[in-house]
């Protein structure tokens, strides 16, 4: 892309969101990416919507203070929650999730295609819209996944407690002929592997990472073209290509779960209290 030293900013209920943080930093290597891990509140899916956007409008606040040119809501239930009335309120973009029922559709060779998700995400008009629009004739069947945020959050990705949920959460939908499986939430891609271990190298698991971040480049490409030129760096400021953290729950706890899903050790902030 012919951007550079542009300003993202994404955010999550919690830690699920660098599933899609690292497909942006593969996609934009360039960009500053600020996250807010919302984990002082997390899940989401068992949130009311006025909520949910509560804090999707906080946390928006929050990174165009720091100076966001873009916006990623990397989360499937804020994205149903709040997705409008951010478009709504701000004019910069506003990139949202969408589970990726089309490429699912696409995938299917049984016709048969299950979708993980939270409550919250599955109970919404505008999931409602896009089963609707790209389903046809492929049967689609929905699973709530209570718990399966909190293994993220808690980081654990392959114990036997997980592993439990899963197969509890997959069997209906395998039982039903679902060779297919929609990872409906943005934590669940690090439980991809834990996942094809229950289910077999024989289903396909979708997620929406990589179609997110193309989307964001497209958006920064149309309604952002003039790149920013780069300006000597003043101590303190924000370095092109660099990521900050931020967190409204623990600081230690989500310094130590970003680092082990970032791949890198990050040190985390606390978000300030205004925004907490």
């Amino acid at each position: 892309m012919a951007i550079s030293s542009g300003t993202i900013g994404v955010f999550d209920s919690g830690v699920g969101g660098l599933s899609v943080l690292r497909h942006i930093r593969n996609a934009l290597p360039n960009e500053c990416l600020l996250y807010v891990a919302d984990s002082g509140h997390v899940p989401y899916g068992d949130k009311s919507e006025s909520y949910i956007e509560q804090r999707s409008l906080a946390l928006a606040r929050f990174l165009i203070g720091q100076g966001a040119d873009a916006i990623v809501i990397a989360c499937n239930t804020a994205t149903a929650a709040a997705a409008a009335i951010l478009r709504n309120r701000f004019s910069l973009p506003i990139v949202a999730m969408e589970p990726a029922v089309k490429p699912a559709v696409a995938a299917t060779r049984t016709g048969v295609v299950g979708v993980l998700a939270t409550v919250g995400t599955l109970e919404s008009a505008r999931f409602a819209a896009l089963l609707e629009r790209y389903a046809g004739e492929v049967e689609i069947i929905t699973q709530g996944c209570p718990g399966l945020v909190e293994m993220v959050e808690q980081g654990q990705l392959d114990g036997g407690q997980t592993r439990e949920l899963i197969a509890r959460y997959t069997a209906p939908l395998l039982a039903r002929g679902a060779d297919t499986l929609i990872l409906g939430c943005t934590h669940y891609p690090f439980l991809a592997p834990a996942i094809a271990g229950v289910v077999g190298n024989g289903i396909t698991l979708v997620d929406t990472g990589a179609a997110v971040a193309r989307q964001l480049c497209s958006r920064l490409q149309a309604e952002l073209p003039e790149p920013k030129k780069p300006q000597r760096s003043e101590p303190g400021e924000v370095q092109q290509g660099s990521v900050q953290f931020w967190t409204s729950g623990n600081v230690v706890q989500a310094s130590g779960i970003i680092s082990a899903l970032w791949g890198e050790p990050v040190e985390a902030c606390n978000l300030p209290n205004e925004f907490v």
